[in-house]
């Protein structure tokens, strides 16, 4: 009798497919900042950073950190050739608290006195446009460009003979640019590198 082999269909998962990342324009600010996005498939990612400065000298203080949240649409043909690279849309969320005080004379800082991010954060929601550029086989870089609406509240104050004096609480409605990055992405996971069709970059 014949013999019936069954054929057996091999499926390969691709493993998580992610990017180590960090905005030099942050970085230039002197404000310190990691984040990462990690690939979902079908050209869809998620995207967080966080960032943390709390620099203070006699003159001047530049103090901001909060956290961000994106979701990202790639397309074009690098987004379909490789994970991460091309173009994208999306849109954002963020949370901050700041408090920046120039020239060691009048300062401006998000909520009330003595509040937290979690108390009255300013917060800016909006919508992206970027590319992600290739620059090494393991390395992009992304530049970004946001608009969105720009809320909460803050303080006005001015330093006098060592002294804080709050001079004005005022509400913060903005509309128009509120993000801009220039990012270097590390890509990582098994097989996430700048790879064309048919052989390497």
């Amino acid at each position: 009798p014949d013999t019936i082999v069954p054929v057996v269909e091999v499926v390969q998962k691709s493993g998580l497919k992610w990017a180590l990342k960090s905005n030099l324009l942050y970085d230039a600010a002197l404000v310190p900042n990691i984040g990462a996005e990690f690939y979902l498939g079908k050209q869809i990612s998620i995207a967080t950073n966080l960032h943390y400065a709390w620099w203070n000298t006699d003159n001047w203080y530049w103090r901001t950190y909060g956290a961000e949240l994106a979701v990202r649409k790639w397309f074009g043909k690098s987004a379909k050739e490789n994970p991460l690279t091309g173009h994208h849309i999306g849109v954002y969320g963020q949370a901050l608290t700041y408090d920046f005080l120039v020239g060691g004379n009048k300062g401006y800082m998000s909520g009330n006195p003595g509040d937290n991010i979690f108390d009255h954060a300013n917060y800016i929601v909006g919508l992206e446009y970027g590319y992600s550029l290739p620059i090494a086989r393991k390395l992009n870089l992304d530049f970004v460009i946001g608009v969105g609406y720009h809320g909460g509240r803050y303080n006005e104050y001015r330093v006098i003979d060592d002294c804080y004096v709050w001079q004005a609480y005022k509400k913060r409605g903005f509309f128009g640019p509120t993000k801009a990055e220039i990012t270097l992405s590390w890509l990582l996971g098994r097989g996430n590198q700048n790879v064309r069709k048919g052989g390497a970059r």
